[in-house]
């Protein structure tokens, strides 16, 4: 669709312009194998590749605009030039002017935090769904529009598809959108410009510090979220959180609190935890529900709190948080006729194993064995490897290491690097099988009927990264595969 340049400058940081702002334009682009002409290219410096090695190249297909933070040495006198401060915080400005502010149509709300973004954004997706609303979702998993399933690619997507996808949302009259936001979204500015009704911190823990370099800096990224909401949207801390409080420093939002442990705006508390779900008094109410475990009830307490924030009566609230299932690879339970209970999970930082083996011994009888088949990503933090071995080896009875996504590093040396937090009084307990297939085949071998199998890390993914290359793979199917096999 043809805009106007002047349009989709419309409250970006503008440091120098060359040549006429009126100038009529195509499409928005910051990947320059996607440039045409009359198209605008916006000079990102990335991680691995600066956009303004590339602008000689979008000249010779004719864009009609470059957007950029340093100004080429030659100028060419067809291009209109924009001189920016912050070329990654103008991408996404001028994506929701391109796209119309999709974001000030619908009720967005973002959910950030280390662990339960997936799962807090998709039951909310489902609750409002449940509720007779239009409603769409950004997730790890996938993205949707009223049911209609998009591929995800990214935990946030990038501005442009962020915006093209919020803008098929108000097309479609959804009424609600639920986004997780990831520490990298707000570092890269990929969710700058967007009008939010409301944010959710979760927790912070230990992760993504290969990117963000140190703690500190991983959790101002997450506050920046919560200091960027405007004053008409609500700001929801897990107030459980050592971390909930300081991210509220500075919002100009309306500040609401949740908690299982100390007073809160909104509070619950586990009454019975099963591998049938939770009891909860919840704002009062005795509400059984299907998920398991208790960060688990920290999640539905979230969930119910958004959502009366977001209007909802409490009896409708309350009865469809009773319906509602975990997002996929979450807890994922496996009944199987062999007697052995597979669970698989997407845990793949130590808090959330710590949390989803917490969650399993507190249920557990402690007569069955704990077999837990757990490895860790490649060129990512390497620091939490050994943490990841020591918390598995601790709380299972056996621990079958193994690779998860690879990528470019030789997944033995990562085994190597996990095994160095094992403890020496549980060295017995551990094995290593580099094959993740194989590695899953051991566990249901070692495991007799009653037993239970946590098979963590990839959770959803139906993938299996390496050398670049994706290799299907998909824990439950695997697990579920070989459980069948041993009936035969």
């Amino acid at each position: 669709m043809t805009k106007i340049l002047s349009d989709i400058l419309y409250k970006c940081p503008v440091r120098e312009i060359i040549g006429e702002v009126s100038r009529p334009i195509n499409n928005l682009h910051f990947d320059s194998r996607q440039c045409k002409a009359g198209d605008v290219f916006i000079a990102i410096k990335g991680s691995k590749t600066d956009g303004h090695d590339y602008i000689d190249q979008v000249l010779k297909k004719d864009v009609a605009v470059v957007i950029c933070e340093k100004l080429p040495q030659k100028i060419d006198s067809s291009v209109v030039y924009v001189k920016v401060e912050n070329a990654a915080y103008t991408l996404a400005v001028a994506a929701g002017n391109y796209y119309d502010n999709p974001s000030r149509k619908l009720q967005l709300v973002g959910v950030t935090g280390t662990n339960g973004k997936t799962t807090i954004a998709s039951l909310l997706y489902a609750l409002f769904s449940d509720l007779g609303y239009a409603c769409g979702l950004f997730s790890t998993i996938e993205n949707k529009i009223n049911g209609k399933v998009f591929p995800a690619t990214h935990t946030t997507p990038d501005p442009l598809q962020i915006n093209a996808l919020l803008s098929q949302m108000a097309d479609k009259g959804c009424q609600y959108a639920f986004m997780e936001v990831s520490s990298h979204a707000v570092a890269q500015f990929r969710v700058a410009g967007l009008t939010f009704a409301g944010g959710i911190f979760t927790n912070l823990t230990h992760d993504h510090l290969d990117y963000h370099g140190d703690f500190q800096s991983y959790r101002d990224a997450k506050k920046a979220f919560f200091d960027w909401l405007p004053k008409t949207a609500f700001a929801l801390i897990n107030t459980d959180d050592k971390n909930g409080q300081f991210m509220i420093q500075n919002t100009k939002a309306a500040s609401y609190s949740y908690s299982l442990l100390k007073a809160a705006d909104y509070r619950a508390k586990i009454l019975e935890n099963s591998f049938e779900g939770l009891l909860l008094l919840l704002d009062g109410e005795e509400v059984s529900t299907h998920l398991v475990g208790k960060f688990n009830a920290y999640n539905l307490l979230a969930v119910y709190a958004a959502s009366r924030l977001l209007g909802i009566a409490k009896a409708e609230a309350l009865q469809s948080l009773s319906k509602l299932h975990s997002a996929t690879g979450r807890f994922d339970l496996i009944y199987h006729q062999t007697g052995i209970t597979g669970i698989v999970d997407y845990a793949h930082t130590p808090d959330a194993l710590d949390n989803v083996l917490k969650t399993i011994n507190a249920i557990r009888t402690h007569n069955e064995q704990l077999i837990t088949v757990v490895g860790a990503g490649g060129d990512r933090d390497k620091t939490k490897r050994p943490e990841m071995a020591r918390l598995a080896a601790a709380a299972s009875t056996k621990v079958i290491l193994t690779s998860d996504n690879p990528r470019t590093e030789n997944p033995e040396t990562i085994i190597q690097e996990m095994r160095k937090g094992v403890a020496a009084e549980h060295y017995n307990r551990v094995l290593a099988v580099t094959n993740r297939r194989e590695a899953i085949r051991t566990a249901v071998a070692l495991a007799s009927k009653g037993d239970i199998i946590l098979v963590a890390g990839k959770g959803h993914e139906t993938y299996q990264e390496i050398n670049g290359i994706r290799q299907p793979f998909d824990d439950k199917k695997e697990l579920s595969k070989v459980l069948n096999e041993r009936m035969k």
